[in-house]
């Protein structure tokens, strides 16, 4: 029996991972999650699966939720330490990490440390800190498990060959709601959380729309799998049916092929290496009438550009580049920024930023919380406001 904590339960993916977790009650079991605000459903999911303890970032929401559950027999911690006690428990085997943004760093840099088995969903740990998790892991022997169905594909693919016998790595995008959209000048909130394929929290919903997260993935493949930029491809699939592909020298292309459902690579990664039956809707190719396959526009959608530019500068620019993103998109979000303003914001920062290499988790946390403030003096002195 495995002891799992799920870092961000309320969220899409916690909540999918739940999911995965009921189908084998008698291989793991729920020993501790986390929430930042969401405390309506996280009672539910505490009275539901009784974790022994759980995690609660958010102040007010702490306080809420001790007083609204005085019966049960959970331990509730707060905050970032609450965060680092949970992952670093010793009862706990397994950690899947689903927090969105810079947030699940330090509990990732933790968890390894701690040698737990970690299951990856949180993208911007390896954008941000990429150089430092993956010497961590190493160090530690701690092998991180894709959660993202992208790197999970190529994870799948990445069998079938050797890792010097790759020629390209080929990351595969929906292309958001706005990929056949000339001009991107008026785009609101709403239209931009209408994401045709996933279910997805905000954040990530309006960083497929601009692109910025197949850029971010891009970041992340190359800490995963150790493979240059100039290797990594990006194409639009609309579908969503091709996860991502291999291309080897000898000319092969090995694909991973599926419905888009999260519970599939939460569950690989869970496994892994094993294969396990799953409930999860079976592909019927004689439904699927065809499969496309588009380059991304990088004039219209600057962000990607963006990102492959600060994983080839290195040093500090892929956090700085992420913290910035984070920055903008909570402008969008509240309507005070422009969706064309969010890669703007961003290509500002790089340019103002003076890049530490080989940071520690001091540098990284410093280029970060810097990024953040001059990202806000950019917004406010744009003069193009909605």
């Amino acid at each position: 029996m495995e002891n799992v904590v799920i870092l961000g339960s309320t969220g899409s993916i916690g909540k999918s991972s739940l999911e995965v977790l009921e189908r084998f009650p008698d291989r793991f079991k729920v020993f501790g999650l986390s929430t930042n605000v969401n405390i309506a459903l996280f009672k539910r999911q505490i009275e539901k699966h009784k974790p022994k303890v759980v995690a609660v970032t958010d102040p007010s929401a702490f306080e809420r939720l001790k007083k609204e559950l005085p019966g049960l027999k959970v331990k509730i911690l707060s905050g970032m330490e609450g965060l680092k006690q949970l992952v670093s428990l010793p009862e706990v085997n397994l950690v899947i990490n689903a927090l969105v943004g810079g947030v699940g760093l330090i509990p990732t840099l933790t968890a390894i440390d701690s040698g737990k088995k970690l299951a990856l969903a949180n993208k911007e740990a390896l954008v941000m800190a990429g150089e430092l998790v993956t010497r961590k892991a190493k160090e530690k022997n701690v092998e991180i498990l894709p959660i993202d169905s992208e790197h999970s594909a190529i994870k799948q693919c990445l069998m079938s060959g050797k890792k010097e016998e790759v020629k390209r790595l080929i990351l595969t995008a929906s292309g958001g709601p706005f990929y056949r959209r000339k001009n991107l000048k008026k785009i609101t909130v709403k239209k931009a959380l209408s994401h045709p394929t996933w279910d997805m929290g905000k954040k990530i919903t309006v960083d497929s729309a601009t692109l910025m997260n197949k850029g971010l993935e891009v970041i992340e493949a190359h800490w995963f799998f150790d493979i240059p930029a100039e290797k990594i491809e990006v194409l639009i699939h609309p579908q969503s049916i091709v996860h991502s592909m291999v291309e080897f020298l000898d000319g092969s292309v090995i694909a991973q092929l599926s419905l888009p459902d999260m519970k599939l690579p939460i569950q690989y990664a869970l496994f892994y290496p094993e294969r396990k039956f799953s409930l999860n809707k079976p592909l019927d190719l004689t439904q699927i009438k065809n499969l496309t396959f588009l380059k991304p526009d990088y004039k219209k959608f600057p962000g990607l550009g963006l990102c492959y530019r600060a994983l080839k500068m290195g040093k500090t620019f892929p956090c700085v580049l992420n913290a910035s993103n984070e920055v903008a998109v909570s402008y969008f979000l509240q309507k005070k920024l422009n969706f064309v303003d969010i890669p703007e914001v961003i290509k500002k920062v790089l340019t103002k930023h003076k890049g530490v290499d080989h940071p520690f988790l001091e540098d990284i946390l410093e280029a970060d919380l810097w990024a953040r403030k001059e990202s806000e003096k950019i917004i406010l002195k744009l003069k193009r406001r909605l």
